[in-house]
């Protein structure tokens, strides 16, 4: 990747809808496009392409939890993830949040690994929730 060509993060807009719907292939084009609207998904853009993106989601409708952070896989490890991260904490510390959560399957070892860089903190496991019976491992990072 050139280092002079800057990468874009922001809260993602309506026109992103089509990038983002070739991220996230579970969740429906309404509920994306309210989320939107919510300030719930940030993209990564390099030349005006959307090449990365964070899905937020708010348990009991008030604790922050990233749901999905994901990039086009030739920009992985190239620290773009942590530019979107680092944005989302901006934003939660902003409007007074104090503790985000995340969670990666506990067979996922990178995710994790980047989590424990990032100063999240594991918090817990529930067993056999995922396809194929694969449990998932949460983190939590204090915001204060």
């Amino acid at each position: 990747m050139n280092s002079e060509i800057s990468i874009v993060v922001r809260f993602a807009e309506l026109d992103d809808m089509k990038a983002i719907m070739q991220f996230d292939h579970h969740t429906r084009q309404e509920v994306l496009e309210s989320k939107i609207g919510l300030y719930e998904i940030i993209v990564a853009e390099r030349c005006d392409e959307i090449i990365g993106f964070l899905k937020l989601e708010y348990i009991w409708s008030k604790i922050p939890y990233i749901s999905l952070i994901i990039l086009k896989t030739e920009f992985r490890g190239k620290g773009i993830g942590t530019l979107m991260l680092n944005y989302l904490v901006d934003f939660l510390k902003m409007n007074g949040f104090g503790t985000l959560l995340s969670s990666s399957q506990v067979d996922e070892v990178p995710p994790q690994t980047w989590h424990r860089k990032k100063g999240f903190v594991e918090c817990g496991i529930l067993s056999g929730i995922n396809e194929g019976g694969v449990g998932e491992v949460f983190f939590m990072m204090s915001l204060e």
